[in-house]
């Protein structure tokens, strides 16, 4: 459930990002690259938040 909450709020500031740079006239194929990045990263740092600690042995 955090790792839905993660991903929303991370889609959220993306999204933000995106129109701003559109207000900004960035060319459109370097806001999708930034997105693109900036998705990656969103994922790699939820799941690495949120992930559980494997139980010692």
């Amino acid at each position: 459930m955090s790792f839905g909450i993660y991903a929303i709020g991370f889609a959220i500031l993306i999204g933000g990002l995106v129109y701003a740079a559109h207000l900004m006239h960035m060319p459109t194929h370097w806001i999708v690259v930034g997105a693109i990045v900036l998705l990656g990263i969103g994922i790699l740092s939820g799941v690495k938040a949120t992930r559980q600690k494997d139980p010692s042995e």
